[in-house]
């Protein structure tokens, strides 16, 4: 009996003590101010107070900071006067729905100068309390022990919707940020189809010079040339050419690294070849293999070295500074993009030619028949939470109120969502087919609206639903551009015209090709920019005919001896796992 009663009397001092500290930190969520006894108990049994009462949208009593590290856009002109990065409308908002004070630590331009910054305050283990990072930088912080395990947090605090999101992927999405069982990242989610890149192409040309559209890399290529030598513009000049390619710095096709960096690349013309640089594949044996050391590749260089010598590509490829230049300007016929292309650069080249009636086919196909698409990972970046930041919760909090607020609240804004602190994509996979299938399905008559009022995890639904008679044009399904009304909402018609005219699904059933890992093994840590390197500039000048045909045997032995067959090894070990 008097053992019993000292558990008991221990018991209660641990509750009070704990409240005590709870009330020091300021933190008045429902987390840290449950007192009854029926919460001492349950945290006895070993359940936390945190999982009992949390509220993933609990506002605190008392203001609760965080300091980010924060990619801005130099170019971004969307803040009013007055507005920074620090204090904007997302911020506020956030204040307002949460009490979290928003604090900058330090800012870098998007792109290698973020990574850099990121990369310093590694190294220097100066991290702020959460930024968001990509997947070799969370596996340095995860190996330093630098980072909070959220793997509780994310249960308690996730918003349901933030977790159907995540359920979407089956999974994939949070297995990125889980190691040896424990979660140390949020991952962004990301639409599939944005990874898919298909073949856009001038439709109001190939009607003027009485061709169909390429089906197959014999049609493309007589195409390009009839691009090239008909004057499909009309001026009386030789000045266009065939099929666009990546501006200086820009990749020749999806890696599975970057699946969705790689617009203007050359994607569909290596996988109708049946090529996939840049992928980790199995061989016929069942074991990885690199795509870009296969034989199938030597050949789709062949291609792309004999259209180049040709002059159907664009002949600034690579050291052109910006690749939608010709697109613009109306002098390009053909790009490979994925299916948002409605958005940037298609309104620009409109509004200079308004007869530029671009559209997009999943096109060309394979010897049978099929087109092929590098597809890529569900998640290219994390929020990530410094190790003993008090309030990990804080990050997960900010997140869940962008899922539920982007599409019905932010939407309509004129500033950039860039501006949102701490912000990732966070889409259903499977949101521009199903956007695509409801915006057709409504325009036929064959549901309203009204049928898809409770889908919140399609954030931008409502909207486009409410927008699309007033930029889509009868007859509701002739998709060239002269179906629709651009002027009567630009930014409502680039995202329509993207899902009508760009989702792949819609322009042909077609075969999804996965990497086996979209991750970085030990050796790549040292190696692989090496390796990429080597890669990236031997394709080139043979595309280029800087360099033989041939010099892709070398590659292949260089790539090999400098450390590709070690890569390769650790690459069978992990999917083995």
């Amino acid at each position: 009996m008097k053992r019993k009663q000292m558990l008991l009397l221990m018991l209660v001092i641990s509750t009070v003590a704990l409240s005590a500290c709870n009330n020091k930190t300021g933190d008045s969520s429902p987390s840290s101010s449950v007192e009854s006894s029926a919460s001492a108990t349950a945290t006895a049994s070993g359940t936390s107070e945190a999982s009992e009462a949390a509220d993933p949208f609990g506002k605190y009593d008392q203001a609760i900071t965080i300091n980010i590290g924060k990619a801005v856009d130099p170019s971004d002109k969307s803040l009013p006067a007055g507005d920074t990065p620090e204090n904007n409308e997302y911020t506020r908002y956030i204040k307002e729905n949460l009490n979290i004070d928003t604090k900058i630590a330090w800012t870098a331009a998007n792109g290698n100068d973020y990574d850099q910054k990121v990369n310093l305050s590694i190294a220097s283990n100066s991290l702020p309390d959460a930024l968001v990072v990509n997947d070799t930088q969370l596996r340095q912080m995860v190996k330093a022990g630098m980072l909070e395990d959220l793997t509780q947090t994310f249960n308690d605090y996730a918003s349901p919707l933030m977790k159907e999101l995540n359920d979407k992927t089956e999974g994939r999405a949070l297995q990125t940020a889980t190691f040896d069982g424990k979660l140390y990242g949020i991952p962004g989610i990301s639409v599939q189809a944005d990874g898919v890149h298909t073949m856009w192409i001038r439709k109001d040309w190939l009607d003027k010079l009485g061709l169909e559209v390429p089906k197959t890399l014999d049609d493309l290529e007589k195409v390009a040339k009839a691009f090239v030598e008909q004057d499909p513009d009309g001026n009386g000049k030789k000045d266009t050419f065939g099929i666009s390619g990546p501006q200086s710095g820009g990749q020749l096709y999806a890696t599975f690294l970057t699946q969705t960096n790689n617009t203007f690349g050359f994607d569909p013309i290596f996988s109708s070849l049946h090529s996939y640089p840049g992928y980790w594949l199995k061989d016929a044996n069942g074991q990885p293999a690199y795509g870009s050391i296969q034989p199938e590749t030597k050949e789709a260089l062949a291609k792309l070295r004999d259209f180049y010598s040709k002059g159907l590509v664009d002949p600034e490829m690579s050291v052109r500074k910006d690749a939608t230049e010709p697109v613009v300007a109306g002098k390009s016929g053909i790009f490979f993009g994925p299916w948002w292309m409605g958005y940037w650069p298609l309104p620009d080249a409109i509004k200079n030619d308004p007869k530029a009636n671009w559209q997009s086919y999943t096109l060309p196909l394979d010897a049978n028949g099929r087109f092929n698409a590098h597809m890529p990972s569900t998640t290219h970046n994390w929020v990530v939470v410094r190790k003993g930041y008090e309030h990990p919760e804080v990050p997960v909090k900010m997140l869940n109120l962008l899922v539920r607020d982007e599409g019905p609240k932010f939407s309509s804004s004129t500033v950039n969502i860039a501006n949102y602190p701490l912000r990732v994509v966070q889409a259903a996979v499977d949101e521009s087919e199903f956007s695509a299938q409801a915006l057709r399905d409504v325009l036929a008559g064959t549901k309203q609206p009204s049928d898809y009022a409770n889908l919140t995890e399609y954030k931008l639904l409502k909207n486009d639903l409410e927008n699309i008679k007033k930029v889509k044009l009868e007859p509701y399904d002739k998709l060239d551009l002269d179906g629709w009304n651009p002027s009567a909402d630009l930014g409502a018609w680039s995202r329509l015209y993207s899902l009508m005219v760009g989702v792949p699904y819609y322009t042909g059933d077609y075969d999804k090709v996965y990497s086996l890992i979209y991750s970085q093994t030990k050796t790549m840590e040292s190696r692989w920019a090496n390796l990429k390197k080597l890669e990236d500039e031997t394709f080139l000048k043979i595309i280029m005919g800087a360099s033989p045909l041939d010099d892709f045997d070398k590659f292949v032995a260089d790539w090999k001896k400098q450390g590709g067959d070690l890569v390769t090894q650790e690459v069978a070990e992990a999917v083995q796992q």
